[in-house]
């Protein structure tokens, strides 16, 4: 047996896909259903059931994989002791963040990192949401996670910037009046994220709660094909402003007309044992100028309050 293919067992399990675990894996669809027959050959057994619903673990495969998260856990311990012995002189740092935040904010620290540290690798696991990050963490998958309140009460968070959800409309957008109503969410199809999201699930009931309900016409993952769509006039989308960026200049953008907004923050667990190496980006991150993401010229229709 490899690690990897313990790897990609555990990413089939968890994703309940081959596709989606290879999406999180970074790789090819081919090499992960590769990775889970070699495996199955190995052992002569069936870990996973395939079907048109997806993949299945089986008894025995539960079996194997709860062990397969002890070899991981036990891996991660021996090179997070090393690392601990390396100080500053060796050794890797793991990461891991919901995409957006992995895009826009970790680039110029991990820069300014890797200039005073050259010597420590850092390893980045992107997510789509938030639940993958956390779970890293809990798992010892990760030392630092950059996640959104709010957070599970096992973590111990620093607040890095506020995110704003903003309206995304097609070029053809008028405002009937000076500022947007509740009503202009209406006018054009809605783009969301499939059910589940996290952002989308606070962007729901913000709504519900001034009476508004909020039904998607098209539900798609990437926030990069949300807003091209927009920008092509399939539809409006309503999305946190860092997950849109980079936003066409066709596009309108507004505020809710009650603004709502993501507190994206720095996650630790708060009983972890964190190598020198952490401490050191954790007081890179918590020191650098996010606020200016925050307060930039995102917003470029004229009779938007931040205008």
């Amino acid at each position: 047996m490899k690690l990897s293919q313990l790897q990609v067992l555990i990413a089939v399990v968890d994703s309940g896909s081959f596709s989606e675990a290879a999406l999180r894996l970074q790789v090819s669809q081919s090499a992960v259903s590769y990775a889970i027959a070699t495996l199955e050959d190995d052992l002569g057994v069936l870990l996973v059931s395939r079907g048109r619903y997806g993949a299945h673990v089986t008894p025995v495969g539960q079996q194997v994989v709860d062990r397969a998260r002890q070899v991981m856990y036990l891996m991660d311990d021996i090179l997070n002791q090393a690392n601990l012995a390396k100080g500053l002189d060796g050794g890797q740092l793991r990461i891991s963040s919901f995409r957006s935040a992995a895009t826009h904010i970790l680039p110029d620290v991990i820069a300014q990192f890797c200039q005073r540290y050259p010597a420590i690798a850092i390893r980045i696991a992107e997510y789509d949401d938030r639940p993958d990050v956390e779970t890293d963490l809990r798992q010892g998958r990760a030392d630092i996670g950059i996640t959104y309140l709010p957070t599970g009460s096992e973590f111990e968070t620093w607040d890095l910037m506020r995110d704003e959800f903003v309206v995304l409309f097609p070029p053809s957008f008028e405002p009937t009046t000076s500022r947007l109503e509740w009503e202009d969410l209406t006018r054009y199809p809605l783009i969301m994220a499939p059910d589940g999201d996290g952002c989308d699930a606070m962007v729901y009931a913000h709504c519900a709660s001034y009476g508004i309900s909020l039904e998607a016409t098209y539900k798609i993952r990437s926030d990069a094909t949300i807003v091209n769509m927009v920008a092509r006039g399939i539809g409006a989308a309503i999305s946190p402003r860092l997950a849109a960026e980079p936003i066409p200049s066709e596009i309108k953008v507004y505020s809710l007309p009650i603004p709502l907004s993501r507190m994206i923050s720095v996650a630790i667990l708060s009983d972890a044992l964190l190598t020198p190496a952490a401490y050191a980006f954790l007081d890179l991150l918590k020191h650098a100028p996010l606020s200016c993401i925050s307060a930039s010229a995102a917003y470029r229709h004229p009779l938007h309050p931040c205008a």
